[in-house]
């Protein structure tokens, strides 16, 4: 879709979790619609000697590596119309780099592109290095929202306290806080066809770009099943959080845009619970002497699921923790012989998922907050028709699923009307 000659081209980049996301929109009289988009999955999940087994970092390389693969798959004359770039990515994980000297310009297939140079890994927000006990040891944020780890903050004094350093927190670090929607720079040159000094706006967190991209009415719900997982209401106008965390609450009251706040049951357990059963059930076929891709397994998996409508089993599949118990991890209970086959465990796991979040964030509250319909996104959810009859079946309010529901839409969406 090529927009009018007064059409207005806005770039959104999604740097998420294992993929990134590129998405066009052009902005006309009668709104804003998604041009051209591309998706590419960044493979960069690396191991840390130095952080052990509860590590979890990813090359920055191929991060930025699949951005180029990217941008360079987009039409060159959508590119040289942009304006302005919005930028979003997955939060709380943290990177670090050389002053003057994180990233060198190169010559690609598209003219000069950026890559990494004196970069760290990026230590991710699934990172488990901090101990309940070491989080303990921390000051208090001054914050409404608890300190977690693989949160960038303890991340660094993680660091801190492996290398014995006995200074204070480097402050310095810490990036400007900002207006969502300003201007936090200009491109310095010509990159994929996007115009020497276009403006970027500050950086945005991938969940509220989420919302953002398709909440339209106080009274949605918006269910976000990819990688990890989230339910969020919109909280009333003026609402104020409390001044301290409570580590123990299972909501976080997410800043969002024009002051608002969302509550939201962020779960740590999503699509990656899936992806972790289906490994398992990979390296199982391996070990009895057969190959099967993973990618087979699913289907096969889903559909045995279909064809179990119902199914006593409960799993409760948080195994990786929830950040307000971590120390509280998967279980398997009304075990029956009868209901052990893929098709009863894999709707039960699916079920699971989705009586984790609303233990977080219960539907009757929902109910009590004036929620009339549920917004469902994510690529777990999208992909997986047994995840999507569990939502229909758990939630007494009709499920909407969004096609153009995503962080780098709404990253550009963002830039549209801000700007």
């Amino acid at each position: 879709m090529e927009g009018g000659p007064d059409s207005v081209c806005v770039l959104g980049i999604d740097l998420g979790t294992t993929s990134v996301k590129a998405a066009l929109v052009v902005g006309t009289e009668r709104g804003q619609v998604v041009a051209e988009s591309c998706s590419r999955e960044t493979q960069a999940y690396t191991s840390s000697v130095e952080a052990g087994l509860q590590g979890m970092e990813q090359d920055s390389q191929r991060i930025i590596r699949a951005l180029n693969e990217c941008l360079a798959a987009l039409p060159q004359q959508q590119l040289q119309r942009v304006s302005h770039i919005g930028i979003t990515g997955q939060m709380h994980g943290i990177v670090f780099w050389k002053r003057d000297q994180g990233c060198k310009w190169t010559e690609g297939g598209t003219g000069p592109i950026f890559e990494p140079e004196e970069v760290s890994h990026l230590v991710t927000w699934q990172d488990g290095r901090c101990s309940p006990a070491f989080l303990s040891s921390l000051p208090l944020p001054q914050s409404h929202i608890s300190l977690a780890t693989g949160f960038g903050c303890a991340t660094i004094y993680w660091y801190l306290k492996k290398r014995l350093k006995k200074s204070g927190f480097p402050v310095h670090l810490l990036p400007e806080v900002g207006d969502p929607g300003s201007i936090a720079g200009r491109t310095i040159c010509a990159w994929h066809g996007i115009p020497k000094g276009t403006k970027v706006g500050i950086a945005l967190g991938d969940f509220q770009c989420s919302v953002y991209s398709c909440l339209t009415e106080r009274t949605d719900a918006v269910l976000n099943i990819s990688t990890s997982a989230q339910l969020t209401i919109s909280m009333p106008l003026g609402f104020q959080p409390p001044e301290t965390p409570d580590p123990s609450s299972a909501v976080t009251y997410f800043p969002y845009f024009d002051g608002d706040y969302l509550a939201v049951a962020a779960s740590l357990n999503g699509g990656n619970v899936l992806a972790t059963f289906v490994n398992m059930v990979a390296r199982w076929t391996e070990e009895l002497g057969f190959q099967i891709q993973e990618s087979a397994i699913y289907a096969k998996i889903i559909k045995a699921a279909l064809d179990q409508n119902d199914s006593h089993l409960s799993v409760h599949p948080t195994i990786f923790g929830e950040r307000h118990i971590p120390e509280q991890l998967a279980s398997v209970t009304s075990i029956a012989a009868s209901e052990l086959s893929l098709g009863h465990v894999t709707r039960a796991v699916c079920r699971g998922l989705i009586e984790n979040l609303c233990s977080m964030l219960p539907v009757q509250r929902l109910m009590e907050t004036g929620v009339k319909r549920v917004l469902g996104s994510g690529s777990a959810l999208a992909k997986n028709e047994v995840l999507r009859q569990e939502v229909e079946r758990i939630f007494p309010f009709p499920v909407v699923y969004g096609k153009d529901v995503d962080a780098a839409v709404g990253a550009a969406m963002v830039m549209f009307q801000r700007k």
